[in-house]
């Protein structure tokens, strides 16, 4: 029997609803980006429903939700951000028999666990229109903030500072209903120094291996008390005591790679998935005294590895 699904908000509080369809033909199920145009087949083993805190404190965060299909092994093949409604999901579940599981009770760090195990080819479809590209988002901050500096230096000339708050706070709002981004150096003109400055700070300490991972996270930092933090641009979304003798896998497994940090013992610590340049770990496991391994893995290793590791950022 066929059926159809579709989100009923975003994946956080106040985020827009993703374009994405979810249909079903039997246990194939068929999920079509309507945003950007394509589809994708699959046929899962379960699907799970899952929420999780962003940055790890579980109170104040903001709640990711969405629903993920997993493999026979429990890898995730496809990622679905978005709010789907618990009864309709239910319904679509049975209709097309595919088991579901609510994960929305097995608290942050599991779900994170699950997330970041992805299978070979695994997938993310946001439903969400292509970004602009980067150097036109450049072109009009800059412009934007220019304008916004401006307006700044003259309302506050002739006394109307009051005026400005009200603009910016108006600004502020209208720009998340646009979802234009690069409209907030428009509202904050101290980002056109600030964002360069930080930009420059972050890849000279990258240069000297006092981090590793991009200025937008997830990057490593080691503190001088041995403890590894792990960082977005939110700030610190996990931090965790680093032993003498620890050490950093990079692994790939298929298409996928990523890294493991590993106590002394060899067992995982806390898996982040995605591209490390090998230069980078380089650099930054000399500084701060841990070991470096790069391998490529079995399917075995990595299921025993994402399954044991009681940490893990998707």
């Amino acid at each position: 029997m066929n059926a159809q699904l579709l989100p009923v908000a975003g994946a956080m509080k106040g985020a827009r609803c993703p374009k994405v369809s979810l249909t079903s033909d039997g246990r194939t199920l068929t999920v079509t980006d309507e945003a950007r145009g394509r589809s994708t087949t699959l046929s899962p083993a379960s699907l799970y429903r899952y929420g999780y805190s962003i940055d790890g404190s579980g109170k104040k965060s903001q709640v990711l939700t969405g629903v993920a299909a997993l493999d026979p092994d429990g890898l995730v093949l496809l990622d679905l951000p978005g709010d789907w409604h618990p009864p309709h999901l239910r319904d679509f579940a049975a209709k097309a028999g595919i088991p579901l599981r609510d994960g929305q009770d097995d608290g942050s760090e599991r779900t994170r666990r699950i997330l970041a195990a992805r299978a070979p080819g695994w997938e993310r479809v946001r439903g969400l229109p292509v970004p602009r590209p980067a150097r036109w988002n450049l072109a009009l901050g800059v412009c934007a903030g220019v304008a916004g500096l401006g307006l700044m230096v003259y309302l506050g000339a002739i006394g109307m500072w009051g005026a400005w708050r009200g603009f910016s706070a108006v600004g502020r709002v209208l720009m998340e209903l646009i979802e234009a981004k690069w409209l907030l150096v428009a509202f904050s003109p101290a980002l056109l120094v600030v964002r360069p400055v930080l930009g420059g700070v972050h890849r000279w300490q990258a240069g000297r291996g006092v981090i590793v991972g991009p200025p937008e996270g997830p990057y490593l930092r080691m503190k001088s008390s041995r403890r590894l933090s792990v960082y977005r641009r939110s700030g610190v979304i996990a931090e965790l005591p680093v032993e003498r003798g620890s050490s950093l896998l990079r692994y790939r497994f298929d298409d996928l790679s990523g890294i493991f940090l590993l106590d002394p013992a060899g067992n995982p610590l806390i898996h982040l998935p995605g591209r490390w340049a090998p230069a980078a770990l380089h650099r930054f496991t000399e500084r701060h005294g841990l070991g470096l391994a790069m391998h490529r893995i079995s399917r075995d290793e990595y299921l025993t590895l994402t399954t044991n590791s009681p940490q893990a950022i998707p």
